[in-house]
């Protein structure tokens, strides 16, 4: 049977990965000095792939591993098959995806006036290329999907970016193109490995995962540190993180908030799906020195940031800093400590994403992002001043917000590994709370610069189109923090599975530690 379409009579996945593209098909066939109507059918085209997302909410937690299956034979030759399917870890991804990307694509009606078209057609494509990461079953599919995205990203900061967009965009590049390089070689030696096992040529992952244990060590090494490095540029771990604050700076605000928001997941995504579950013995054998640059990341992130005069700027390396959370608690493999990565990459996409457009906001008014230059804003623009601060507390972690649940799972399953390694962690939150509370301090709450009083009259709150940009990322930051059973029991028996693989396995024997 090709399709599994449990819940809905219809191939779901297909229409969620692809309702962006008919858009882009759309917008080929308007005026491009039509500005009105290619925003509402990009938004249209946007909301159509966040609604048929919704018909995931059904997903069973107690259910087979993978719904919504679908399977089409593509390359049979080669053993390549179009195979989607979800889990948990990828149901809420998808939903953070669609949700991000409507809300992106509604706040760029503003400050997006020029190549109104291609712009539109370029994040419609990005969306493509992203949730068809979330859904690949089939290795080979999920590297089509992963260089899809590359390809947008790309276009969006080196066109619609700021004064240096060339050399952040080329940098950008560089570094995923050689990290997916490495993963493609990756990809192919362990089908190779497959099947020179006895199996079947094939890309499937089920299948994959399946004989993960019985690769040769040194495969299993080498293949391991290849994903490492494709996925480590993408999430970015230290030391691998010097392309984003460059891309960050110079995308548009709505390139920053898909960046931080999603983009960054997939590298996270990578080794929860792929890296640990496919190489077991290498993923912990491996696990203390990526433990080790979890800690650095996390560290090195919070002291820069905290010296960022650049507002913009500091919110990119709270990410490194935030992400290294992400990579700490995949690697003490615990529930506490998976789960709490899995959250944590849900609530940083929506805190974060949050900030850049809260950024966006202000620049758009001031064309400046100098701390220095935004003191008082708060007697001038409160309702501003009041949603930057939810978010201000959210990134640090306040509990009943969702920053907190991410971070205090991590650190509990941080615990479970080395107390010494959870102290040092905890130690370190305080530094984050240190650069976010001064630098909302500096921007709201000190008398206006000489600066800001030449804009003073000119500025402005908030906006309906801002509002309505905002409304979701308000909404889900107070109800994961009040409510987060539903994402961490979705992605419970998912984890369980990742932990079982991990478990099973003996080790590598070339390795010393």
């Amino acid at each position: 049977m090709p399709f599994d379409v449990q819940a809905t009579g219809l191939p779901i996945l297909s229409l969620i990965v692809f309702s962006p593209l008919v858009g882009v098909l759309a917008l080929l066939l308007i005026p491009g000095d039509n500005h009105r109507l290619i925003r509402w059918v990009a938004l249209i085209a946007a909301l159509a792939s966040f609604g048929f997302s919704l018909a995931l909410l059904g997903y069973q937690t107690g259910g087979p591993e993978f719904q919504y299956r679908e399977s089409l034979r593509w390359i049979p030759a080669f053993g390549i098959n179009y195979l989607l399917g979800v889990d948990g870890i990828s149901v809420v991804l998808v939903l953070l995806t669609t949700v991000l990307s409507v809300v992106a694509i509604l706040y760029s009606w503003g400050p997006i006036q020029v190549r109104v078209k291609e712009y539109y057609a370029t994040m419609l494509l990005l969306m493509v290329g992203m949730l068809g990461v979330f859904v690949a079953l089939d290795l080979f599919l999920f590297y089509v999907f992963w260089e899809i995205s590359l390809i947008p990203m790309y276009l969006i900061i080196g066109i619609w970016g700021g004064p240096r967009r060339i050399y952040a965009t080329v940098k950008f590049v560089i570094y995923t193109l050689v990290g997916s390089l490495l993963m493609l070689v990756a990809i192919l030696a362990v089908a190779i490995a497959h099947a020179g096992a006895g199996y079947d040529f094939t890309f499937g992952y089920e299948a994959l995962r399946a004989t993960g244990s019985i690769y040769p060590e040194a495969l299993q090494a080498l293949a391991f540190i290849a994903f490492f490095l494709a996925f480590a540029i993408k999430v970015p771990m230290w030391p691998f993180h010097t392309w984003l604050p460059d891309a960050h700076v110079e995308a548009p605000t709505a390139g920053s908030i898909i960046l931080a928001g999603v983009l960054l997941k997939l590298g996270g995504y990578g080794f929860l799906r792929f890296s640990i579950p496919l190489l077991p013995d290498a993923a912990r054998e491996f696990a203390p020195i990526i433990i080790g640059l979890a800690v650095i990341a996390i560290l090195y992130g919070a002291l820069v940031a905290m010296v960022q005069p650049d507002l913009k700027k500091l919110v990119a390396y709270s990410s490194v800093s935030h992400m290294g959370f992400v990579m700490l608690g995949a690697f003490v493999f615990n529930m506490q400590g998976m789960q709490g990565a899995i959250f944590q990459m849900i609530a940083h996409g929506v805190i974060t994403g949050a900030l850049f457009l809260l950024v966006g906001i202000i620049y758009e008014q001031t064309h400046d992002r100098e701390i220095a230059h935004l003191g008082g804003l708060n007697a001038r623009v409160p309702q501003y001043a009041a949603i930057f601060g939810l978010f201000t507390f959210a990134s640090i972690g306040l509990p009943g917000l969702a920053g907190f649940i991410g971070e205090f799972l991590v650190i509990l399953g941080t615990f479970q590994y080395n107390g010494l390694v959870a102290g040092v962690t905890m130690l370190i939150v305080i530094a984050s709370a240190v650069y976010m509370l001064w630098m909302f301090q500096r921007m709201f709450f000190t008398v206006p610069s000489d600066w800001m009083r030449r804009l003073w009259s000119s500025l402005r709150d908030m906006n309906r189109i801002e509002w309505l940009s905002l409304a979701p990322l308000i909404i889900l930051v107070v109800a994961l923090g009040v409510f987060p059973g539903p994402v961490l029991g979705a992605v419970e028996q998912p984890v369980q599975r990742i932990l079982d693989a991990v478990n099973g396995s003996g080790g590598l024997a070339i390795l010393p530690w």
